[in-house]
C-alpha cells in the first residue's frame, strides 16, 4: 500500500507554538484503497465508497453484517479536483515516466512541476 508511508510523512506546521500536525482530518480515496482499519486506528476520518462485493457480503450476513460505513457523496465528488491535478502533473514527461532514480529527486521534480503549474494559474 503506497498511502501508508505517505500518511506517515505528513507534517503541517502550526501557527505559533507547538509541534507540527502529523495526522490529516480526513482522507478521500477510491474503492481500491482498502485500509479503512488503518485510518480508524489512527483516528482519521475517511470517505471511501464500499465495493459491491463487500456490500453484498454484509447484506447476506443480515444483522451480523453491521452498519454500512458512512459515505458522504458531496465530499467524494470534490475528489475530482485532486485527480485533475495529478493528470496535469503527468503532462510533465519526467514525472509521467519516472526518469529519476531516487525518491528524493522524483519528489523534487514533482515539487518543481507543482510550482510551475501554480505559477501558470496566477
Amino acid at each position: 500500500m503506497c498511502a501508508r508511508p505517505l500518511l506517515e510523512r505528513i507534517r503541517v506546521p502550526r501557527i505559533g507554538r507547538g509541534r507540527p500536525r502529523c495526522r490529516p482530518d480526513h482522507v478521500v480515496a477510491d474503492k481500491a484503497y482498502a485500509s479503512r482499519a488503518y485510518l480508524r486506528k489512527r483516528g482519521i476520518g475517511h470517505t471511501i465508497p464500499e465495493k459491491r462485493d463487500q456490500q453484498r457480503h454484509r447484506r447476506n450476513r443480515g444483522r451480523d453484517g453491521g452498519r454500512p460505513p458512512r459515505f458522504d457523496r458531496e465530499i467524494y465528488r470534490r475528489r475530482n479536483t485532486v485527480e485533475r491535478c495529478f493528470n496535469r502533473l503527468k503532462s510533465f514527461r519526467g514525472i509521467a515516466t519516472r526518469y529519476d532514480k531516487t525518491a528524493t529527486s522524483y519528489e523534487a521534480a514533482v515539487s518543481l512541476a507543482s510550482f510551475l503549474l501554480w505559477a501558470r494559474s496566477v
